[in-house]
């Protein structure tokens, strides 16, 4: 839906008119929906960043990249 539109915006947007070479995404590894997403987008997995970002001031989660 919407989330699919805006980010084939963005992606426009960055390659196109800023030429960017490299957009990254870091997503924790149980949302399934923005993993999905990313997929679609033709993103695809690098690697799994463990302890990457801390969240909410709490604690500490992995990513996936």
């Amino acid at each position: 839906g919407f989330m699919s539109q805006g980010l084939k915006l963005l992606l426009i947007e960055a390659f196109e008119v800023l030429g960017l070479h490299r957009i990254e995404a870091n997503i924790q590894p149980e949302n399934k929906a923005s993993i999905q997403l990313v997929s679609k987008a033709g993103f695809v997995k690098e690697g799994f960043s463990p302890q990457y970002l801390r969240i909410g001031g709490k604690e500490w989660k992995d990513h996936e990249r």
